[in-house]
């Protein structure tokens, strides 16, 4: 709660700042350099625009690995993806199921204009957890990212990676690894997005 409190403050002041720019004194060169910044840092740009073309509503095939040589546990799943907060950040939905229970997720993905990376939080009815993530976007239009999220097994963070292929603008495909019982990163899962024909 503390911490939306102090974001919607900061959004507050942003637009404040926009708003009553017309009214105050002029501005020093440094207070005018500190507003454009911050209209800068907060301006959609073009990877938003790219983050943008994997909205809609996809199924999703879910294959997952328990361990390196087991074979694949598949199910079958929804994501409804939308733009929310001006363009800044694409919102997922999941429903499907996982070890043959209801299961359900909610993550965001967006670009940070400021560190210049992709971030990326998630959510889901497995975990009381979240896993936060960062990355880069590659020549061929893939994503990596590094994530780390609470492992129960462990009682503290570990370190998955995540790779996004968008293969193009109706399939795309996400691979996660993740640490065996040793610690060696393996490929954990896979989910492969079909957009629903309408």
């Amino acid at each position: 709660m503390k911490v939306r409190i102090c974001l919607g403050a900061g959004v507050l002041l942003l637009s404040s700042f926009a708003v009553f720019a017309a009214d105050a004194p002029k501005m020093s060169p440094q207070e005018k350099a500190e507003m454009d910044a911050m209209m800068k840092a907060a301006t959609p740009g073009e990877p938003h625009k790219k983050l943008a073309e994997m909205v809609g509503t996809f199924d999703a095939t879910v294959k997952m690995w328990p361990a390196p040589n087991a074979p694949a546990q598949t199910s079958q799943g929804v994501s409804t993806n939308k733009s929310v907060l001006g363009g800044r950040w694409i919102q997922e939905d999941f429903t499907g199921s996982m070890m043959g229970a209801p299961f359900t997720g909610i993550g965001y993905t967006g670009y940070d204009n400021v560190t210049k990376k992709y971030v990326g939080t998630w959510m889901d009815s497995m975990s009381t957890g979240a896993m936060t993530s960062t990355g880069k976007a590659n020549a061929d239009g893939s994503y990596d990212f590094s994530a780390w999220m609470p492992d129960p097994m462990r009682g503290k963070n570990v370190e998955m990676k995540e790779k996004v292929t968008v293969v193009n603008k109706d399939k795309h495909i996400m691979e996660m690894w993740g640490p065996d019982r040793s610690g060696k990163q393996y490929r954990m899962m896979e989910i492969t997005y079909t957009r629903k024909k309408s």
